[in-house]
């Protein structure tokens, strides 16, 4: 299968996404091997879609589908186990359920579901391929021939290796906790800030509300369980949107809006935001 642009989901107002009415693409060749992907949205900032893996499956790269952007990317794991490898340096990483991956732009990487289920990850790239040119950019890098998928310098201290990797795996530990917000604190959780892109989640429990929200970029929102609801009061009528596990939902830059529970459950969301995440004069 030869490489082919996928499509580019863009809006100009908040946007309910859900997961039932998104076309599922195939990337790949007999070479790479072939991934499901929902894509969700392109717009000029932020790229989010999710793939998915079969128990075993795994994605390489080959001359026509390239592993390498031109981006900052976050690897998140709803579901299964993902191995994530740069076959450039031969370093593996192991990414569980709930955790996820960091790279920064120029870096090959391929993956394997080394778990017993359908392995799905949340992808948030920025600078996206806003224009359908990722697989363009790929194919400007010199390609990688020979993928390397073990490090043997095991003589190196332990701080050396870690400190050349060029993916890092991001653990609960490394979660940067925050209360936003004054009459409605609103409990976030970031897991990557660049100049390029903030990712990380937020969590709401049954019966709370957010104060109004607003980003210094586009923000693209995942709901990983439970179920919420998004307000936005920028444009008459007011908006009200319901989001299940596996939607999405797109704000552009400055939109206002508010997060709702109204379930009986408790709500995490993944969410990321481009190029910056405070709104325009904060510090």
């Amino acid at each position: 299968m030869g490489y082919a642009s996928s499509p580019r989901p863009t809006f100009d107002a908040p946007t309910l996404i859900p997961q039932s009415a998104i076309n599922r693409q195939l990337w790949g060749d007999d070479d790479s091997g072939e991934v499901a992907d929902w894509i969700y949205a392109s717009s000029e900032h932020i790229y989010q879609f999710v793939f998915g893996l079969p128990p075993d499956g795994a994605f390489r790269h080959s001359e026509a589908h390239r592993t390498v952007l031109e981006a900052d990317g976050v690897l998140h794991v709803p579901s299964g186990e993902l191995v994530i490898a740069d076959p450039e340096t031969g370093e593996v990483h192991r990414v569980l359920c709930g955790e996820s991956a960091f790279f920064r732009r120029d870096r090959w990487h391929n993956a394997w579901n080394a778990s017993m289920e359908e392995l799905r990850v949340l992808e948030l790239l920025a600078s996206p391929p806003s224009q359908g040119t990722a697989g363009s950019y790929a194919r400007t890098k010199p390609y990688l021939k020979r993928a390397q998928s073990t490090r043997d310098d095991w003589s190196a201290a332990a701080e050396e290796v870690l400190a050349a990797h060029t993916i890092r795996v991001l653990r609960s530990q490394d979660v940067l906790w925050r209360l936003e917000g004054e009459n409605q604190p609103l409990l976030v959780g970031i897991v990557v800030s660049t100049e390029h892109l903030t990712a990380g989640d937020v969590r709401l429990l049954p019966g709370h509300r957010s104060d109004v929200r607003k980003h210094g970029g586009d923000c693209s929102l995942y709901v990983q369980w439970g179920k919420l609801n998004v307000h936005g009061s920028d444009q008459p009528p007011p908006s009200w949107h319901e989001l299940v596990c596996g939607d999405g939902f797109f704000l552009p830059q400055g939109t206002r809006c508010k997060y709702f529970n109204m379930s009986a459950e408790p709500a995490k969301l993944i969410f990321g935001v481009a190029p910056t995440y405070l709104p325009v004069g904060r510090a």
